[in-house]
């Protein structure tokens, strides 16, 4: 890395994200839209833009469906958005989370049936649905799928399946999103119809915005699209994405603010009422319109913030009360629980209870249905495939998963579950831990060296920000903040370099009087905040070790 003129610190941070020669290098620090790959790399592609081109030249009516999560709504809403821009007989569907449940739905094709749609656009689901592409096409209706999750032994029979993570799929990328696979097709479908590329670009703010929220890793092709979809949200972001992000910093805009701001809310939708509002306000153009839409969803986040906190004080209360608080694993029922907070509460289980978490309530006559979660480096789904012979519906990837299952079977499922992890988690999985880039000096922190840092940006999944760690040093005027003076906000200083920087601990309140009067090694990360038109520094505390 001597040729790239890097830091040390930071040499040492890209050596370990196997960035080790200038190439590689280049490419990092500077994504360009034309290292992205051919989307006629991806097996069946031919065949979707051929369908499609087909639909169009016979006027037929195209349905585009996907499902009610972030990725399937952005998906959809792009689709729509594009399609709608060169052909006008496209309609929009997104299946009820609580009658239809995620996927291709038999009510959907019902639907399109009745509405005389010979084409449905399958976006973020289908690669599993073998009977509901069968009932498709018994009645006519063709399918094209695009997909991201894992395929079965059986490839379902539409017309084109596009998933690079089909075992005989020889995409360079496997990690798109589902909204990615979308992308692809757009940009196949463009180039067909000699459409310039550069107006595709246009939309790269819906497509980033799902790169944010379904976690796939930020490398390779997701980065060039992070990277631009960011640029794109920063400086002319389509007006109910720009509603959504309400008072966020554009200039601090990043894939994190995505995950805390936008994502929440358009989850809010499908989660307490429909997803179809979040695709409305998203495609909209009327600028009174998306000022409804966005009270609308605002104040539905604000009651699914309610309703996650109380589900997660019920469950932590039955997990005391049964005594399972020294288990490998987190299984918990309530039939009264919303479906719609179900992977929410799981998350939040993990945080203080670190082990694989089901979090269940009443599904459908007889059945319960639940979200999975799980913990660093553990395969969540390979359990759960493992258990399927309890399950009547699941799918997944490692870290997350949903499934159905009678009601009778709960208790077996839940035993075996816990007899499968325990037998495969090694100790040093259980306990949470933070993965630390590099020991860092004060006096490392150069202008050059922050220019540097931004210039890593878009962080994420298996590219995450930094995490540097600093030795010896002192607090000076801490101040405790919150409510309950949970938070604290106080300089470190460091006595060999004579500098000293701005740091927050959240949830640290407790450990004010230590960091007044001992000294301290710290791991955190370096943030660059703005406000009311200033920028500055400030670290935030990841943890802290103090001297004797």
């Amino acid at each position: 890395m001597n040729e790239v003129r890097l830091p040390k610190p930071l040499a040492i941070t890209l050596a370990q994200r196997g960035i080790t020669n200038f190439d590689e290098a280049k490419n990092y620090f500077r994504p360009q839209l034309d290292q992205l790959y051919d989307p006629m790399l991806m097996k069946d592609m031919d065949k979707a833009v051929e369908r499609l081109v087909q639909a169009i030249e016979n006027q037929e009516n195209i349905l585009v469906y996907g499902d009610y999560d972030v990725d399937g709504t952005t998906s959809v809403a792009m689709m729509y958005d594009f399609l709608t821009s060169i052909y006008p007989n496209v309609s929009y569907y997104i299946p009820d989370r609580y009658s239809e449940g995620y996927g291709i739905s038999f009510q959907g094709i019902d639907f399109a049936d009745d509405n005389d749609i010979s084409l449905i656009v399958a976006l973020d689901c289908g690669i599993k649905a073998i009977d509901k592409i069968a009932y498709a096409n018994d009645k006519n209706i063709d399918f094209i799928i695009c997909d991201h999750h894992l395929a079965g032994e059986t490839i379902p029979d539409a017309v084109a399946v596009l998933d690079p993570k089909r075992a005989d799929c020889d995409y360079p990328f496997k990690e798109l999103s589902g909204c990615g696979v979308g992308f692809k097709l757009i940009q196949a479908l463009a180039k067909k119809l000699e459409i310039p590329q550069e107006e595709i670009l246009n939309y790269l703010d819906y497509l980033v915005v799902s790169i944010a929220a379904d976690i796939v890793p930020i490398v390779d092709e997701n980065r060039i699209l992070a990277y631009y979809g960011l640029k794109k949200l920063k400086e002319n972001p389509r007006l109910g994405l720009a509603s959504l992000l309400g008072e966020t910093s554009r200039e601090s805009l990043n894939v994190s603010n995505i995950v805390f701001t936008i994502a929440p809310k358009i989850n809010a939708t499908g989660r307490l009422e429909h997803a179809s509002q979040s695709v409305e306000l998203l495609i909209s153009k009327d600028a009174e319109k998306i000022k409804t839409f966005t009270s609308q969803i605002n104040d539905l986040n604000a009651q699914r913030k309610e309703t996650d906190g109380n589900v997660t004080v019920e469950a932590i209360q039955q997990i005391k009360e049964d005594g399972e608080e020294d288990r490998f694993t987190t299984v918990v029922y309530n039939p009264d629980w919303h479906k719609g907070v179900l992977g929410i509460v799981a998350s939040r289980l993990i945080e203080t209870y670190y082990r694989p978490t089901l979090v269940l309530t009443q599904g459908n006559e007889g059945e319960i249905t639940g979200s999975a979660r799980s913990i660093k480096d553990f395969d969540l789904y390979e359990v759960i495939d493992a258990c399927s012979e309890f399950l009547s519906k699941y799918g997944g990837h490692r870290f997350a998963a949903g499934l159905t299952m009678p009601e009778e079977n709960f208790i077996p499922f839940k035993e075996k579950f816990e007899e499968l992890v325990k037998s495969k988690i090694r100790p040093i999985q259980r306990k949470p831990t933070i993965d630390i880039d590099t020991e860092l000096s004060f006096s490392d922190i150069t202008p050059n060296f922050l220019s540097i840092l931004k210039q890593m940006d878009p962080f994420g999944p298996e590219n995450m920000t930094p995490v540097f760690m600093t030795k010896n040093l002192i607090g000076g005027e801490v101040k405790e903040m919150g409510k309950k003076s949970e938070h604290l906000r106080l300089q470190l200083w460091d006595e060999k370099s004579k500098k000293q920087y701005s740091a927050v601990g959240f949830g640290m309140g407790h450990l004010a009087t230590d960091f007044r009067y001992r000294r301290f090694d710290v791991v955190y990360t370096i943030d660059e905040n703005h406000w009311k038109g200033n920028s500055y520094l400030q670290f935030t505390i990841r943890d802290v070790r103090f001297k004797d």
